[in-house]
């Protein structure tokens, strides 16, 4: 769910997982991995300021 929400958002602002990951300081393939794991609060602060939205909206169940 958290991975989708976050692709969507990147497709969205025409950004690749792989640039975010680097602007986030995130090594190849951390996101992708919180498919099975959960992440930091402290890297879904990071992500949540690159793509300029709150980390509830990261989370929030809903639409994708």
């Amino acid at each position: 769910m958290l991975f989708k929400k976050i692709k969507s958002i990147c497709d969205a602002k025409d950004m690749s997982i792989r640039e975010l990951e680097n602007k986030a300081g995130l090594g190849n393939g951390t996101i992708k991995g919180w498919e099975k794991s959960s992440p930091t609060v402290d890297n879904l602060k990071k992500v949540a300021n690159i793509l300029n939205c709150t980390i509830d909206e990261l989370i929030r169940d809903g639409e994708v």
